[in-house]
């Protein structure tokens, strides 16, 4: 499935197995993607968009999670309210990954005409400064899509991932990934491989929004509600003796343009507790995707980890029960 190479390094390896008849489905995806990926984003987005909207209508697992999660971080809002941003996010997701898709096949100076940077001068000096750098990057769906810009330009970039369930896409998605260069770290291998990365000079990828357990996190505030958050930027940033760098990036499919947001570096962290870090990283993705909620990916379980004496969102059969 992957050879390793650079402490932990993934690199996607092709093997025979991956022709077997019971991918043949998959490679169809595959193949479907692609092709679309490929027609103007004019005519392409438009039928994304209602496509997405059916499928989150049918998607009654993911999209009772994404209920919940919406029930809890706005609880101000009407319940129609909440539905319209689902099905915004439903309609954002095929979008943004077909963009990713054509990103893989495409010249990227094609896609880079596409492509607004808000705060790109704080990115700008800090290559010019040669600074080590990890990305503050919320879960939106076009999450890996600056990450490739910047590694088609020549900046050395590592990231974190978790390997998909069919190893069909999960060897087409991580080469898409992988096509300018750059460094994989899978997380089961432990976060050691990234630290030693981003150390060599490679700017790192950080999603902060994960739900890790209770051990290590702190319970902070998130939205309307709470959250199990991990400080672990704030150790990062010292063991790397990186600047970190909060990033997130805005598929609209009607201008059918991606806009990338940067933020200015979080130094306030140098000094500050774990509680202060983990409720800094949660108001980062509270700048971001309050203005834009369809980009975030709300069907995460990203509220699971609760107080001592409460019940998980998820467990809770009466919010949403399935019909």
């Amino acid at each position: 499935m992957e050879t390793k190479k650079n402490n932990s390094e993934f690199i996607p390896v092709f093997e025979k197995s991956f022709l077997h008849p019971r991918f043949w489905g998959s490679w169809l995806g595959v193949a479907a993607f692609a092709g679309i990926a490929l027609t103007p984003p004019s005519f392409r987005d438009p039928l994304l968009g209602k496509l997405g909207t059916l499928v989150g209508r049918l998607a009654r697992s993911s999209r009772r999670r994404a209920q919940i999660n919406l029930l809890y971080c706005f609880p101000e809002k009407s319940e129609q309210e909440r539905e319209a941003m689902i099905d915004a996010m439903y309609a954002t997701a095929p979008q943004a990954m077909v963009m990713m898709a054509e990103l893989g096949l495409r010249d990227p100076k094609k896609i880079m005409r596409r492509v607004d940077w808000r705060g790109k001068e704080i990115i700008d000096e800090m290559q010019r400064n040669n600074e080590k750098v990890i990305f503050l990057v919320p879960h939106g769906w076009a999450v890996d899509i600056p990450a490739m810009l910047m590694a088609s330009q020549g900046q050395m970039m590592a990231a974190m991932f978790h390997n998909q369930g069919n190893p069909v896409f999960d060897y087409v998605w991580n080469t898409v990934r992988r096509r300018f260069g750059g460094r994989m770290h899978a997380r089961n291998d432990g976060i050691k491989p990234f630290i030693q990365s981003v150390r060599q000079g490679y700017w790192g990828y950080y999603l902060p929004d994960q739900d890790h357990g209770e051990e290590h996190s702190e319970f902070v505030d998130f939205f309307g509600t709470y959250k199990a958050t991990l400080p672990a930027i704030g150790r990062l940033m010292k063991v790397c003796r990186a600047r970190v760098v909060p990033l997130f990036p805005v598929y609209d499919g009607k201008t059918h343009r991606l806009t990338v947001e940067v933020r200015p570096p979080m130094d306030d962290l140098l000094k500050a507790d774990d509680n202060t870090i983990a409720r800094r990283m949660n108001e980062e993705v509270e700048i971001f995707v309050t203005p834009h909620p369809e980009q975030y990916t709300w069907i995460l379980k990203l509220l699971k980890t609760r107080k001592p004496g409460e019940i998980e969102p998820y467990k809770r059969k009466e919010l949403f029960p399935k019909k």
